[in-house]
């Protein structure tokens, strides 16, 4: 589930608290940086239960409209369909699912006055009317989940509940998000355990993602010498604490990790930047990398496996 972007941006946050905190120790940086690989997980499947939550919603407002004494032709017809459809059944019904968000204790974490007024919105919103107004076939649910889902992600109380559990909500939101629908259009799934493929993998994240940490802090001081060339008038202390670090980052990457093209890592690390830095930094970065990866060609250090893999 987690790309490599992802990765780089969760060894940078670890590698800025190692910075920031000399009481915080290398140890507990690795734990930290295989906490946030989990949590990014965790946020995947709290995302399914609250889509789970909101539309079992419908049985309530079912149970509202049967007890007005003078029910519209709207009421009438009402159906739970966004509850008891196939799709959010098969997540309901999975057992293995249900564990993991036992597991997690989402139950502690969702706020039922949040999920009512997201419904009750949602109650209003014209493709949910004309869902329920029709007869539905298995893509009329899958469209209306991916509209449900739409409205959540922009809605106040929704965003607030992913904010207040979740401190990497900003950080992954993207790729939970694209996972999540890929989740609702592959529904009904055969597999039980079909969520366990979103797992981060050990590839990206412990043979890439690990090993970046560990090179990182482990070679700091060797990188810093590297590095201080290139800066020419830059004085290196007053330098961005986040632009060294992704300096160092990508230096790792050059000189260690083989498979991975040197344009690739040049152009990542140019993107974090604008994410996670300075306006500036963008330039000074690319400038910067691009002058430190000429260096290295030059000394023959760097050595790429695989097809065009050098540019």
């Amino acid at each position: 589930m987690l790309s490599r972007r992802g990765v780089r941006i969760k060894v940078m946050q670890v590698l800025y608290s190692l910075n920031r905190d000399q009481a915080f120790t290398f140890k507990e940086a690795k734990k930290r940086y295989w906490s946030s690989i989990e949590e990014a997980y965790c946020l995947y499947l709290f995302n399914l239960y609250n889509m789970i939550q909101i539309a079992e919603q419908a049985k309530a407002d079912e149970k509202k409209r049967k007890s007005k004494h003078l029910p519209s032709d709207a009421d009438k017809t009402f159906s739970t369909k966004l509850y008891d459809n196939d799709l959010i059944q098969s997540l309901v019904e999975n057992k293995k699912l249900q564990q993991q968000f036992d597991q997690y204790n989402f139950t502690e974490l969702v706020n039922p006055d949040y999920i009512k007024k997201i419904y009750q919105e949602f109650s209003e919103n014209e493709a949910y009317i004309e869902y329920l107004a029709k007869a539905t076939v298995k893509e009329d649910h899958l469209e209306i989940l991916l509209e449900l889902f739409r409205v959540c992600r922009k809605h106040e109380f929704y965003v607030e509940q992913m904010d207040d559990n979740f401190t990497n909500w900003l950080d992954d939101k993207s790729v939970v998000i694209g996972t999540v629908k890929k989740t609702l259009k592959a529904l009904p799934s055969p597999e039980a355990l079909f969520f366990k493929q979103y797992y981060p993998d050990d590839e990206t994240c412990k043979e890439f993602g690990f090993d970046l940490l560990e090179k990182s802090e482990e070679n700091d001081e060797a990188l810093l010498e590297v590095i201080k060339p290139a800066l020419k008038n830059w004085d290196h202390e007053r330098l961005a604490v986040i632009d060294m670090i992704l300096l160092k980052m990508a230096l790792v990457e050059f000189k260690y990790c083989k498979s991975i093209p040197t344009k690739v890592t040049l152009n990542e690390y140019v993107e974090v930047s604008k994410m996670y830095s300075t306006p500036k930094s963008k330039d000074f970065i690319n400038g910067i990398l691009d002058k430190l990866l000429k260096d290295l060609e030059e000394q023959g250090e760097i050595n790429k496996e695989g097809r065009g893999l050098i540019n």
